[in-house]
């Protein structure tokens, strides 16, 4: 370490834009879009923005994996 990182801190994010969602499930932005719109995927208006909390991404996921497995069964 060289010094020049001293005092800085990792910041994660805290919220996701659409953007983000869709890359993260490999879902295009109309598809995020549409969940969002059918209420299968919580967000929030931020401005003209719409943002998704981590953990409201975590909940759709175990949602579907929990379709999945009912539609396996």
């Amino acid at each position: 370490m060289d010094g020049t990182d001293r005092g800085r801190v990792a910041l994660m994010k805290k919220w996701y834009s659409v953007a983000d969602v869709a890359q993260m499930l490999g879902y295009g932005e109309s598809k995020v879009r549409m969940l969002v719109i059918t209420g299968d995927l919580r967000s929030l208006k931020d401005g003209r923005n719409r943002r998704v909390l981590p953990e409201w991404v975590d909940e759709y996921v175990a949602l579907r994996a929990a379709q999945a497995e009912q539609g396996a069964a």
